[in-house]
């Protein structure tokens, strides 16, 4: 499993706007001609509007919803039920941005006066690259097989054609409704439906809001079906071994692949243990996020998967679950490290959780400290240590032995620039046996 840590800007779960990474649309994007209004001259490179419907590989510039044209790459396009046997409906790719952004639009919202005639895409690419510098088509070719690094060419295409239509399009999760970000391989019989209905304590999933409201009569768990082992304040954590609850297990996998765009759906959840992060009212104990963790890891692996869901994202919930892996670890008495490869965000939610931790210590160590003793201290592995250092430019090699450089000017200006660490965890409040002394 990767893991990445879903973000949005809404607080309703709607589709996000990009990330850290991804730039904004600039305010400045021209509107275009729309769909039905062609110039009596196309320019050559277009083509001619009333060559519908548009075929699929097309690309052109697409309204969006902050009310500005970008461009598309239609990856699939379907009839409208009801329609004139021309009405199609397009699944587009926003080709500035990440596939979470991908969206099914409708004829008026494509400017057909931009829509390119057919090029042979090698071509195309080959033209292209000869217009990139070095720099700019390795971080092309990095978007390319984002969170995929594991997978050769021809796996990585399969798992794009697989799943490069959203199959649910909205979810209802307890009092949210969520756009979804990415395809999820639900049962067959899930074929035919955009929306799903989760119950918000066992996840299982119906069709139809009546079904949900029937079930949520008769279901009485008002909490994951667990031991917990954390609770400060509202905030509560429980464990759920995947063998003793296959069927949450599994529901919890379908619900995060909606999110998580390289995270291998793994059936056999006997595996691994969950770790469920709720916020408790009067109701239940409503899940904000989760991750995983396999029972018994070679590796050192301390995490496997990590998903904040939308509406509960921006809130310091992410890093909250990343240092309860670490606590974990501590616990266990050894050293832990996430599951690679890392995806973008998780990266950067990693990187910026080492770069706290680390620093806070370097600020209050008097003293020479080795790597070692940073690893024995935060459970950190030895290489994520140095190359969180590394890359902040807080360490050199010198006389056979890395030398950790630390000018508290330097590291004030990296600790601001990591930002706040989000929700801490009280270690008082954790009630928690190792798997491997379990009964």
């Amino acid at each position: 499993m990767g893991s990445m840590e879903a973000r949005t800007t809404s607080e309703n779960g709607s589709a996000p706007k990009g990330n850290e990474n991804q730039q904004q649309p600039e305010d400045g994007s021209q509107d275009r001609v729309l769909a039905g209004n062609p110039p009596e001259n196309d320019a050559s490179g277009k083509r001619k509007a009333g060559v519908l419907p548009l075929e699929v590989g097309t690309r052109v510039m697409c309204r969006w919803r902050d009310g500005k044209f970008h461009p598309v790459k239609v990856i699939e396009r379907r009839k409208i039920p009801c329609g004139v046997p021309s009405d199609y409906e397009y699944y587009v790719h926003y080709t500035e941005y990440n596939r979470r952004l991908d969206e099914w639009v409708k004829l008026e919202q494509l400017d057909l006066d931009s829509v390119e005639t057919d090029v042979d895409e090698k071509v195309e690419d080959k033209a292209t690259s000869l217009k990139m510098t070095r720099h700019q088509k390795r971080k092309i070719d990095e978007t390319h097989v984002e969170g995929h690094e594991e997978l050769d060419a021809a796996s990585l295409r399969e798992h794009e054609e697989f799943t490069k239509v959203k199959n649910i399009a909205t979810i209802e999760l307890g009092r949210y409704e969520i756009e979804t970000w990415y395809f999820s391989p639900f049962p067959p019989e899930y074929n035919d439906c955009s929306k799903l209905f989760f119950c918000e304590f066992c996840l299982n999933f119906m069709k139809r809001k009546e079904q949900l409201q029937r079930h949520m009569r008769k279901c009485d768990l008002k909490h994951p079906p667990g031991d917990e082992i954390y609770r400060n304040g509202t905030l509560s954590m429980f464990e759920v071994d995947g063998k003793k609850n296959k069927v949450y297990g599994q529901n919890l996998c379908y619900l995060a692949k909606l999110f998580l765009d390289h995270k291998t759906l793994y059936y056999d959840v006997d595996l691994f243990l969950f770790y469920v992060l709720c916020e408790c009212d009067d109701r239940g104990c409503h899940m904000v996020g989760y991750f995983s963790k396999e029972k018994h890891s070679e590796e050192s692996y301390n995490l496997a998967c990590i998903l904040t869901l939308p509406p509960y994202q921006r809130k310091g919930y992410g890093k909250f679950l990343i240092a309860f892996s670490y606590e974990l670890s501590k616990k266990e008495g050894k050293v832990g490290t996430p599951e690679r490869p890392l995806s973008d965000l998780g990266l950067v939610s990693y990187r910026g959780y080492w770069t706290r931790v680390l620093l806070d210590i370097l600020k209050k160590h008097k003293g020479n400290i080795s790597i070692k003793e940073l690893s024995d201290m935060t459970a950190i592995k030895a290489e994520d240590i140095l190359t969180t250092l590394q890359g902040l430019d807080l360490i050199q090699y010198r006389k056979g032995q890395h030398v950790i450089c630390a000018d508290p000017k330097v590291l004030d200006r990296h600790l601001k620039a990591a930002g706040r660490g989000g929700l801490e965890v009280d270690v008082s409040k954790l009630i928690w046996t190792p798997y491997k002394e379990q009964g």
